[in-house]
């Protein structure tokens, strides 16, 4: 009696491409199933932008004098890409808390039991968070509209300055996929509001670094926020007050490599942490 022997499944370099990005689909498939189901997440991820949009441009902006011209004069055309680069910033917050909510409630530990492919947490989680930084970009605009912000840039330049706003979030969502994997649970995911909130304000999103005092203008300038809040306002035709310091005199390749360098340092740590996780 002999047997027939099952064929041995096809592993070719094609095929496992194929099965990983099938493994791609389903975890940001589950994600916006999710986020249909409690849009509640969606709201106060979009809501905060909002109120700091109110805040800034209508408490604070009439006493704010950035461009040398008198208090409250073209605040809104300084301070909205501002709020448009800062929204990206804090964008890593909301990832890293609902990795740990995923974590949490088993969902990470169910997919390391199946046969996926190691790396599709991670990639599926960016790309699910940056489709959604594109919608909290697009909400953003036309609130930017409706208050009296316009782009002065061509239609490529505005183009490319949304294009650097998604390249931050891009780098910055593998810093809140390796934070959320980190952590223990969603309370610490919530405390990382401390890390998130000095990253973004202590940058060139509301003020100039040079109104800044002196060693404080110095970590500003240099932080990826500022970089790439500068670099779109030039894109914009925005009013930019640039200094010295080669980010602010660059602004446009600092925008470009920040992002490289965050990705180079927190991919690898992210995917070795969740190849890790249980160890």
């Amino acid at each position: 009696m002999t047997a027939t022997l099952a064929p041995l499944p096809d592993e070719t370099l094609a095929s496992r491409i194929k099965w990983t990005l099938h493994d791609y689909r389903a975890i940001v498939g589950q994600e916006f199933v999710h986020l249909y189901r409690q849009p509640v997440n969606f709201l106060w991820q979009l809501g905060f932008p909002i109120v700091m949009v109110l805040l800034f441009v209508y408490v604070f902006g009439s006493a704010m004098d950035v461009t040398g011209q008198g208090a409250g004069v073209d605040y809104v055309a300084y301070a909205m890409p501002g709020m448009f680069a800062m929204t990206m910033a804090f964008g890593f917050m909301n990832t890293a808390w609902a990795v740990a909510e995923a974590k949490e409630k088993g969902f990470v530990d169910r997919v390391r039991s199946m046969p996926m492919a190691s790396s599709a947490v991670v990639v599926g989680r960016n790309i699910a968070d940056t489709i959604h930084a594109a919608v909290d970009l697009l909400v953003l605009f036309i609130i930017a509209i409706v208050i009296g912000w316009s782009s002065d840039g061509t239609f490529w330049e505005t183009l490319g300055a949304f294009a650097l706003l998604l390249w931050l979030r891009f780098a910055l969502i593998w810093v809140g996929v390796f934070l959320g994997l980190l952590v223990k649970n969603v309370e610490q995911a919530g405390s990382l509001f401390a890390l998130a909130f000095p990253f973004g304000m202590i940058s060139s999103v509301f003020t100039p670094p040079e109104l800044m005092p002196g060693w404080l203008g110095a970590i500003a300038a240099w932080n990826p926020v500022s970089a790439t809040a500068t670099a779109i306002r030039d894109l914009f035709g925005n009013p930019a007050v640039a200094g010295d310091s080669w980010p602010e005199a660059n602004a446009l390749a600092a925008a470009i490599i920040w992002p490289v360098v965050i990705t180079l340092i927190f991919l690898p740590l992210a995917v070795r942490r969740f190849q890790n996780l249980g160890r």
